[in-house]
């Protein structure tokens, strides 16, 4: 296999239509874009950088009817991109298990904003109030509203576990429950490399109950905080890893250009962009390319 975009679309469909669509019928009139397709269109869209969904449907009408025979209206398919959260999540989860990692006993956490809207009037209107709320994002200084995703990932940037949450609740609360809701996706011995972000009693003693080895940068007042070993203090080199892993997600899969108004929209379109992101590295790791993680290939 190769590292283009066609070649990625034909192993993604053959994998989610034989191993995770369901075979039984559904009721009422069959589907025109299966399952399958619409996993790979959405995938599409993202990687081609279209966060909008009626450009994404007429860019995709004239240059990739040979893929996609059928194509829905832009209203439609933005139905079911929004009704598509499980089927989302179904995937990424299959695409976690059987892609192998160099570090499997490595997972890297942190959390980043998801704006949700610029102005007051949005704050007030829109259908994520109440979830959504005001943050302060300190990668660019400033406040925001909206949401924040939480990635538990791989050393190659593999989503295991995610979320979004408002931010101004205790990341460290949000992580908890995070990791406690599928505690069967953490191995006992489990290390987790995390920021100073986490550092709290609290959150260290979750984690040693659960057999868990947390790695972070020492506080500013760390006077409580135990010596590094010489391999923590190796790993703690790689604490950038989980902020690419981020770049890649906002620069090139537009995390920040999302466009949802409503609760799941919002899940899943952020889904979206994390299954492209997967799907990447997936086929990557397949076919022995020497970074699972570049994108370059598959966005033209």
């Amino acid at each position: 296999m190769t590292a283009d975009i066609n070649t990625l679309l034909t192993a993604l469909y053959v994998f989610v239509d034989d191993h995770l669509v369901p075979r039984r019928r559904r009721p009422g009139r069959p589907q025109r874009l299966s399952d399958a397709e619409l996993v790979c269109l959405m995938i599409t869209q993202v990687l081609f950088d279209f966060p909008r969904e009626r450009h994404w449907i007429r860019w995709a009408g004239t240059h990739l009817r040979d893929m996609f025979p059928y194509l829905p209206t832009a209203s439609g398919y933005g139905k079911r991109v929004r009704g598509s959260g499980q089927l989302i999540a179904t995937v990424l989860r299959a695409l976690a298990h059987v892609t192998p990692t160099s570090a499997p006993i490595l997972r890297l956490i942190d959390s980043t904003p998801v704006p949700c809207g610029t102005s007051r009037e949005t704050t007030k209107r829109s259908d994520l109030a109440g979830d959504a709320g005001y943050g302060y994002s300190a990668s660019h200084s400033r406040y925001f509203w909206g949401m924040r995703l939480y990635l538990l990932a791989t050393a190659e940037g593999m989503p295991v576990l995610w979320c979004l949450a408002n931010p101004k609740l205790d990341e460290r609360e949000v992580m908890a429950a995070l990791i406690e809701a599928d505690h069967h996706l953490i191995a006992d011995g489990q290390v987790i490399l995390a920021d100073r972000g986490f550092a709290s009693p609290e959150f260290d003693q979750f984690c040693d109950l659960r057999s868990i080895h947390l790695v972070r940068p020492k506080r500013a007042n760390a006077k409580a905080d135990a010596p590094r070993t010489p391999a923590e203090k190796a790993l703690l080199r790689a604490r950038q890893w989980i902020e690419s892993i981020f770049q890649s997600l906002k620069g090139q899969l537009s995390l920040e250009r999302h466009e949802a108004r409503r609760h799941d929209g919002l899940f899943a379109r952020v889904g979206q962009r994390l299954l492209a992101l997967a799907a990447v590295i997936w086929h990557n790791t397949n076919i022995g390319a020497p970074n699972p993680r570049s994108l370059i290939a598959y966005d033209h």
